[in-house]
């Protein structure tokens, strides 16, 4: 989701970390490498011209990297496409885009399949059992290992509530915020590919809806506590429904990760919020009308209700009647997603960062090793408390190039009673309060990651920060290194050891923005096609990279991001650093999603809000101001919807 919450997604006040805002502004760019360190100053002519942190250490090929390029080069086969600002899907030549499973579409619940609605006068009942809004983080789960039948699992992040609800229906009344809740959270579609086409299968028996008012069971070191106990939950052990989900993971025990990212925006604090709410953006009044017909949105009622969200949930796609969990130990964090990385002695490492400005990057080591499946038990159901049991840290990016991950485990450093934590589930509950006090660093806005698994290294997106070295708010550091920063960055480590490893080394990949722009610190230095606003990341089994993008509709098309255009999917060939444009969204989308079939013919992914108007909400009379995108009815409104994109002869994408 686009940020346009100045206020609520920037609630860090904290006066963490000194040692970056003290460093020599000259050494902020310092990269560590083999042979030494390379310096690379951004005052002066773009970095792209310059060769800049490209020439240095991004845009190459990662330390260990593997390579599989074609002979001459490039690993990626395509033609560029253009930056664009139409109102339509541009893939390159040779290629085939077709929309599936757009809002409203009936998930195929058995005898439960009531069509779509282009007035959108669908009710709560019936948005229960089909596709919700937003579509965001998706994962391909293959059906006996089939590239041609399986499972999509997508989140649906957030709703505009002028295209949500139909004429004379009010948003804010009961049935409003419940059609408004069964429009959030994530579901399951089977899909097949049949007749030369994808499609979705229906009815369907895995087929399945979570939503804001499903049951979730509550697992780690907040299941149970006093902080999660309502009136709605006295023991504090299972939570009405997730929101706000937005990007995706897949474990390697086959269930599906899901974060909870902007979960404050629900909920009304009144005026008496108290300082740990503050902490969390909780504001006076929530962006949502929920709390006027649910009170458990009214945290000056239910102060305990802010505290059951925020959290990783894990999804078993594969057994629809499993109960989904929200696994504690990783944190309680504005998530963007959660990803997995494997040690070499089978333990889970469960890499997340919050998608707000000034926030942080962790990782999540797990006690005990992976198991396998057997005895009855699938390899999710063996696996059914190893993300409850292991060790949370969060990120420290030193300014030499190194850096460190620091334990949130109660009771070592300031981490105690008397610092307001008394148990380890008040440090996973006040995880950020937690990371304040360890001085972690302050980020700008870490979204996807994506872990190469040949050469170890992690890629995180960072994509803006506007906020940075304004009056009063952090200056740039070494992590973070443009003031203003209107374009983001990708940053990447490589942990010393093994993915557990306590301390690491990191470079930037790429800084992105339009080297014809003014303001150096909107340049970039991408070796390729220019672009602003990474989000999404994806690796193939080649080992390219995948990037989407996802500046805000007040960004797009004017001033720094005149020449960029609509948000974009690009590939970045780490062999040879080239970065080019594989697709274009339509107007006001964001481009997000990305998963592939195993023998990578398929590619799937998602348009969210397409047409977003600046504030969010589209006029209820006017809902295709700005696209009408995917079906361009007249009397029709913009839906997200799933792409499935391929290479009309069949072949690999991206070749």
């Amino acid at each position: 989701m686009a940020k346009n919450f100045d206020e609520m997604e920037d609630s860090n006040r904290s006066g963490n970390p000194s040692i970056h805002e003290v460093s020599d502004p000259a050494r902020r760019l310092w990269l560590r490498g083999g042979a030494g360190a390379a310096v690379a100053g951004w005052f002066g002519p773009s970095l792209a011209a310059l060769g800049g942190l490209g020439a240095l250490a991004g845009c190459a090929t990662a330390p260990g990297a593997s390579s599989s390029a074609a002979p001459g080069g490039s690993r990626l086969g395509f033609t560029a496409v253009p930056p664009s600002k139409a109102d339509t899907l541009v893939v390159p030549e040779g290629y085939v885009a077709e929309v599936i499973a757009p809002w409203g579409e009936p998930i195929g619940v058995p005898g439960r399949m009531p069509a779509w609605r282009r007035d959108a006068g669908n009710s709560a009942d019936e948005q229960a059992v089909q596709t919700g809004m937003h579509h965001d983080g998706m994962q391909f789960y293959p059906l006996e290992g089939s590239s041609t039948h399986g499972l999509l699992v997508m989140n649906h992040e957030y709703t505009d509530e002028g295209l949500l609800h139909g004429p004379g229906a009010s948003a804010d009344s009961p049935a409003g915020v419940r059609k408004s809740q069964a429009s959030h959270g994530v579901s399951v579609i089977e899909v097949e590919l049949k007749d030369g086409r994808w499609q979705m299968v229906r009815p369907s028996r895995l087929a399945r809806r979570f939503t804001a008012f499903t049951p979730f069971r509550v697992s780690g070191p907040a299941a149970g506590h006093a902080l999660m106990r309502t009136a709605f939950d006295p023991e504090g052990r299972t939570v009405l429904g997730t929101l706000n989900n937005c990007a995706s993971g897949r474990t390697p025990w086959g269930t599906y990760l899901s974060g909870e990212e902007n979960f404050a925006f629900y909920f009304s604090g009144g005026e008496q919020t108290t300082k740990d709410q503050a902490r969390w953006g909780l504001p006076k009044k929530a962006f949502y009308p929920w709390p006027n017909h649910d009170a458990r949105f009214d945290a000056s009622r239910h102060p305990n209700e802010f505290h059951r969200f925020g959290w990783v949930v894990e999804i078993d796609p594969m057994d629809p009647t499993s109960t989904p969990v929200k696994r504690t130990a990783l944190g309680r964090a504005a998530h963007e997603g959660a990803w997995v990385a494997v040690t070499r002695d089978g333990r889970a490492v469960v890499y997340s960062g919050e998608d707000a400005r000034f926030e942080y990057i962790y990782k999540f080591v797990s006690r005990d090793r992976i198991a396998p499946a057997g005895n009855g038990l699938t390899a999710a159901q063996a696996n059914r408390e190893l993300l409850d049991h292991g060790t949370l840290y969060v990120a420290r990016f030193d300014a030499d190039g190194t850096g460190r991950w620091l334990p949130l485990v109660q009771g070592q450093g300031p981490l105690t009673a008397a610092n307001g934590f008394a148990d380890q589930g008040e440090v996973v509950m006040k995880t950020r309060q937690a990371s304040d006090l360890l001085g972690a660093t302050r980020m700008d806005r870490p979204e996807w990651l994506a872990i190469d698994s040949d050469s170890r290294w992690v890629y995180c997106t960072l994509t803006n920060n506007t906020q940075r070295g304004q009056p009063g708010r952090p200056g740039p550091d070494a992590a973070n290194p443009r003031a203003e920063n209107a374009m983001g960055q990708i940053i990447r480590w490589q942990e010393d050891g093994d993915f557990d490893g306590v301390t690491m080394r990191w470079n930037h990949l790429l800084l992105t923005g339009d080297p014809a722009n003014s303001r150096p610190e909107a340049r970039g230095n991408v070796k390729g096609d220019f672009f602003g606003c990474p989000d999404g990341l994806m690796f193939d089994r080649r080992g390219v990279l995948w990037i989407q993008t996802d500046a805000h509709a007040t960004q797009m098309n004017k001033g720094e991001f005149e020449r960029i255009g609509n948000n974009q999917m690009l590939a970045c060939d780490l062999a040879t650093g080239e970065v080019r444009r594989f697709l274009t969204g339509p107007v006001n989308c964001e481009i997000t999603g990305a998963a592939m079939t195993p023998d990578q013919s398929t590619l799937f992914i998602n348009i969210q809000h397409p047409g977003e108007t600046p504030s969010d909400i589209s006029k209820p009379d006017a809902p295709q101001l700005y696209s009408s995108w995917p079906d361009y009815q007249p009397d029709g409104r913009p839906r997200s919807a799933t792409v499935v994109i391929r290479r009309r002869d069949g072949g690999v994408v991206g070749t």
